[in-house]
């Protein structure tokens, strides 16, 4: 936990960057998790991006997993999270989709790695992304470089001849989503689909709501406008909002708002999308909330469904 010289030592040499992403700047740095913690075998993937930026990420192949050696790590899991789900007996079957993963601006890619289990036993591979300045990845985040690394990590699973030949659904909390947002809004035709938490409208709307600082949300620099992006979205594409209630952090009106606007998208024809609620989901821990894996399991299975081969 930082202290307040501590806060006000790194505002004064970061500026506005050390409050937008607080966890690039740690003084002592977090452990970042590893997914074998948790039983998934994994690879550590480099990528670098059109600015010369190295991020590490983690890739896990759903086809390398170990039904046994996930089991044995069980303990290391929260026992309640998705507790009606019946895991696979084995990963013999081929991913049925890929999933990039984008964390939010307090977090780093490692704490991600109990959602990844979790796309992971639905048969899907997945990408986790760490952006510039988090993690173990290299430079100073900023909205630009960080929709530059999401970039990075979409063009590399377009390029792999194996994961592109799978759908490719983007995954974001919080600032994830809206990353995942700004992503999927320029490049129309390889998102398949999106899932986002916990979003925000933009980064100067929810910062008005906050203490202290909103006062000075003019000033903020960093945009993420996901209402002027969410309508660049295809409405072929579909999009799952998850939106914690109780969230202190991006109040959930943010959420309905994109939600509607997610509607209007090709005059009202994206028939596809779901917005699901939980009364119970604060800003960090909606995804262990009753119910929310089991409507993104039931999402996946709509998207995978939409984007099978039709019989002729």
């Amino acid at each position: 936990m930082s202290t307040t010289r501590e806060i006000l030592s790194n505002v004064f040499r970061h500026g506005q960057a050390y409050l937008v992403y607080p966890s690039a700047f740690e003084t002592r740095p977090r452990e970042v998790t590893r997914p074998s913690e948790l039983g998934l075998a994994y690879s550590n993937l480099q990528l670098t991006t059109a600015d010369g930026a190295i991020l590490h990420c983690y890739m896990l192949l759903q086809a390398r997993q170990s039904a046994s050696r996930i089991n044995q790590k069980a303990r290391n899991d929260f026992p309640h999270i998705d507790a009606d789900f019946e895991p696979p007996v084995n990963y013999n079957t081929p991913a049925v989709a890929t999933v990039i993963m984008f964390h939010g601006n307090g977090m780093n890619y490692g704490d991600f790695i109990y959602s990844a289990k979790r796309f992971v036993m639905r048969h899907c591979n997945v990408l986790m992304l760490s952006y510039r300045g988090y993690g173990d990845s290299h430079g100073v985040p900023s909205e630009k470089g960080i929709r530059l690394d999401a970039q990075a990590a979409l063009d590399h699973v377009t390029t792999d001849s194996e994961l592109s030949n799978t759908p490719i659904i983007l995954f974001g909390t919080s600032l994830g989503g809206a990353v995942a947002i700004d992503l999927a809004s320029r490049n129309p035709s390889a998102i398949t689909a999106l899932i986002i938490e916990n979003t925000f409208e933009s980064l100067p709307r929810v910062v008005r709501a906050w203490p202290v600082i909103g006062a000075f949300s003019f000033l903020c620099f960093q945009k993420w406008n996901s209402a002027a992006k969410v309508p660049n979205i295809p409405p072929t594409t579909p999009i799952l909002m998850l939106s914690g209630t109780k969230d202190e952090v991006v109040p959930k009106k943010h959420m309905e708002t994109l939600r509607e606007i997610s509607r209007k998208r090709g005059d009202g024809s994206a028939q596809s999308d779901r917005f699901e609620t939980f009364p119970e989901g604060s800003h960090a821990d909606t995804f262990i909330c009753p119910g929310y894996w089991v409507k993104i399991g039931a999402f996946l299975e709509l998207v995978t469904s939409l984007s099978a081969p039709q019989p002729p």
